[in-house]
């Protein structure tokens, strides 16, 4: 793919790209908006107990379409037969019921089956709401009705609460609340670090392209295949934070580049046909990561992987597209203003790492040995709570107290025991036998059995179990009945309800993650291995990423299943880990740290390709790459959190997990362990066997933009030579000279004479940066074209000249 190209045509049409940018949104905004979405929560799996189960309670009770959701009251005084009780309940159920959209309701005063939603001691009853259509489907207006309905019925003594699926979406903040966070967030973020507005907009800008567009094109994709209610959360997640780093590296290379003397267009080809083809190959890694959710056969993942890489795509195609566009509106202005006017007082600059990030470089390359041992034992630490990792499902027991959701959960709990929020149906082909029945009602952990009338030729025993649908007890139940109960009546039976299905989800995504963990890593491995012609470094990334995913694991663990933290941040009640959520966390995980080493290693690939020398190829790169690393990774770190708003539980847990698993990835993996891992095994990063070596296809991540073109007659190696003089004419000695190519890699450096005489030896012919630096005296940079034979070149120095180099 010719980059440099399609990089100045859309710089050159900046006003068509913008063009047809706002169309797609616009266009695909308004089909989105009238075709409405059409999400499919479907968590089941083939070929097991509760899948099966599920096929059968289809096939008795079809007509069941409609979400149930729940209505419970508690009485302070008295009980809820009590008249002065009934009188305000009543009135309330039987407007309810006349709302259009609601099919049933069934309330506790309907005879000998309503008396069972009464509790032992009459202070707690429930009814049960049955809509027309899926929660999903459900207009808002109408469960808000609902809720109000219900809850003004309620005060002076008597308590009334809402649960279920429906009732929930009237708690969501309002859509979009945690992508605005996060991009404001980011916003200060990219301020501090650019000090422009139009370069902060920039990144901004384009991640709301891939997103929106995304987001949209995902609403449509759901009318035709099936797309879970999550997937366009995570989508919007990850697209929000590939999409803003990717712009950042690009803007970055690009303002680098008009700081160094080039126009606009220029720096704005260079930095796509290098930072550019660099994202591209990162866009593909994710892309590739989380394709590998395909390998789990889970079949509720597929519409994940496709709101996902389709987001992360679209983010890479207005990252090459609609950002050079924009870098063309804006010109000079993606610079501060005291950058233009640095720039335009002193000339253009070329300058190495300085500052604190080369300071920890030097840091890590003298003391390896103790930094990579502090890093793993932190890590090792993280890590540890991931040992106790649980995985099952997350309900209504774990919003926060102040939700009606967790207090009518709550209720039901104290009224009827933990077992009602999360009743278990154990269905049997014909008529159940008695055998089964009575052995179910003596099975230890069973609180209730009630057997429903044969239907369809399927019976349905509906069992509250006596413990809470995550407690661990009622897996074991779930264990006996189909281990030893159902077995021994000589019957078969299937045990069905929403527990059964994610303790099913757990125990085959548990069996499926070690296949789903290998493609994953091998698939990196490849890419890297091609990319960097070397054996250590992807073996290196390969052991990282798992250590990563363990640290991340260990914090997750940590603040949902043991709790810590939760009411800080406001997450609710801690519980299991969601089941499907480590294979989504872990695909996302290995695309963003693939992300990190790309950008990482690069640099020092390719300056050992230059110098052959790894101490400096590793001191460079990291010095070079590590603020942007580190700056896109604070970005990402403050979207991933904001998710925390979401309102959703998964979507928090995914949020908090990739954001731990960034900061730890960027600030002690790329920054220190991984350094520091390379600096020990010294030249061997590099080795690939000869014979590998000439199967390999090339890749190349980044041209070589360094290599200035020569001809024959041009010959190869010259110099520079001339004189450091002071504005008087007057020698500086001392002066540190240096040589640097158009992007600043540093090719030779040399200290003036007494006289102030120097010389500096070019590889071949080209145009190359020359600055000279003195303590007394300033520095200066200035742009030498130099052929095949050497150039003169005298420097002057000013006392109190901007420092161009360091």
């Amino acid at each position: 793919m010719n980059v440099a190209a399609l990089a100045r045509w859309c710089f050159r049409h900046r006003l068509v790209v913008l063009v047809v940018w706002v169309g797609a949104l616009f266009g695909l905004g308004f089909t989105a908006t009238s075709a409405g979405t059409d999400y499919a929560n479907v968590f089941s799996l083939p070929n097991t107990d509760s899948k099966t189960a599920y096929d059968l309670m289809e096939k008795a009770f079809p007509e069941r379409a409609g979400d149930t959701d729940t209505v419970v009251w508690k009485t302070d005084d008295g009980t809820v037969r009590d008249d002065a009780v009934r009188s305000r309940i009543e009135p309330a159920l039987a407007e309810i019921s006349r709302m259009d959209g609601v099919g049933e309701v069934a309330g506790p005063y309907q005879g000998e089956r309503g008396a069972a939603q009464i509790s032992r001691d009459g202070s707690i009853a429930y009814a049960q709401i049955t809509f027309r259509e899926q929660a999903n489907a459900i207009p808002k207006e109408l469960v808000e009705d609902v809720v109000d309905t219900a809850q003004a019925a309620g005060g002076d003594g008597l308590q009334v609460e809402l649960g279920g699926q429906a009732i929930a979406r009237t708690q969501e903040p309002p859509a979009g609340t945690a992508e605005l966070v996060g991009i404001i967030a980011a916003a200060v973020v990219l301020f501090l670090a650019f000090g422009s507005l139009f370069a902060m907009l920039l990144p901004l800008v384009v991640a709301i392209a891939g997103v929106g567009t995304g987001m949209l094109a995902t609403m449509l994709l759901s009318h035709v295949t099936d797309v879970p209610e999550v997937a366009p959360l995570l989508g919007s997640l990850i697209g929000l934070g590939v999409g803003i780093d990717y712009a950042l590296f690009i803007v970055t290379r690009h303002r680098r580049g008009i700081l160094r003397g080039a126009e606009p267009e220029d720096a704005a080809v260079t930095s796509l046909n290098t930072s550019g083809r660099a994202v591209l190959f990162a866009g593909g890694t994710v892309c590739i990561a989380l394709a590998g959710m395909l390998v789990t056969n889970l079949r509720f993942l597929d519409g994940v992987v496709i709101a996902t890489s389709l987001t992360v795509v679209l983010s890479v195609l207005a990252a090459i597209t609609l950002l050079p566009a924009l870098l063309g509106l804006f010109g000079m202005k993606v610079l501060s203003r005291r950058q233009r006017r640095r720039l335009a007082a002193s000339g253009p600059e070329s300058e190495e790492a300085s500052g604190l990030a080369a300071r920890w470089s030097a840091t890590v390359q003298k003391r390896p040995r103790s930094i990579a041992a502090l890093a793993l034992v932190v890590m090792a630490v993280l890590a540890l709570p991931v040992l106790s990792i649980r995985l099952g499902a997350t309900d209504q027991g774990n919003h926060q107290d102040s939700t009606t959701t967790r207090q009518a959960y709550d209720l039901l709990a104290e009224g009827f025991g933990p077992g009602v929020n999360g009743p278990l149906q154990v269905v049997v082909e014909g008529p159940a036998p008695a055998s089964l029945i009575s052995g179910i009602e003596d099975t230890e952990g069973v609180a209730q059995v009630a057997a429903a009338p044969t239907a369809n030729g399927v019976s349905v025993i509906n069992v509250v179990p006596t413990t809470s649908p995550q407690s661990e007890e009622t897996d074991l139940l779930i264990d006996r009945l189909r281990d030893d109960v159902i077995p021994g009546a000589g019957v078969e039976a299937h045990v069905g309800g929403v527990t059964a299905v994610f303790k099913d989800f757990a125990a085959v995504t548990g069996d499926r993650l070690p296949y789903f963990v290998a493609t994953i890593i091998a698939l990196g491995f490849l890419l890297l291995l091609v990319a960097f012609r070397s054996l250590v470094v992807p073996l290196t990334a390969a052991l990282m990423n798992l250590i990563a995913a363990a640290a991340s694991f260990g914090v997750l663990v940590a603040i949902f299943q043991w709790g810590w933290g939760t009411d800080l941040i406001g997450v609710g009640k801690e519980g299991p880990i969601t089941a499907f959520l480590p294979v989504i966390m872990l695909s996302l995980l290995f695309g963003l740290s693939m992300d990190y080493q790309v950008f990482l290693v690069s640099r020092m690939h390719e300056e050992w390709v230059h110098t052959k020398d790894n101490a400096r190829a590793v001191r460079v790169g990291l010095a070079e790459t590590s603020r942007v690393i580190n700056c896109a990774a604070l970005i990402m770190i403050c979207v991933f959190s904001a998710f925390v708003l979401s309102g959703d539980m998964e979507g928090a847990m995914a949020g908090i997990g990739l954001a731990a698993a960034v900061a730890l990835d960027a600030f002690i993996l790329r920054t220190a362990l991984v350094p520091a891992a390379m600096h020990l095994l010294g030249n061997a990063n590099w080795w690939l066997p000869a014979g590998l070596d000439k199967r390999l296809p090339h890749l190349a991540v980044e041209p070589r933009e360094d290599a200035p073109e020569k001809t024959a007659a041009e010959g190869g190696a010259s110099a520079i030579h001339g004189y450091v003089r002071t504005a008087d004419g007057a020698p500086v000695a001392d002066a540190a000279v240096t040589l640097l190519s158009r992007s600043g890699r540093q090719l030779d450096r040399v200290t003036s004479l007494a006289d102030g005489s120097y010389i500096v030896s070019v590889p071949s012919p080209g145009s190359y940066v020359l600055s000279a630096t003195a303590p007394d005296h300033g520095s200066r940079a200035r742009h030498v074209a130099v052929d095949a034979e050497p150039v003169v070149f005298d420097v002057e120095l000013t006392e109190g000249e901007v420092d161009a180099v360091n």
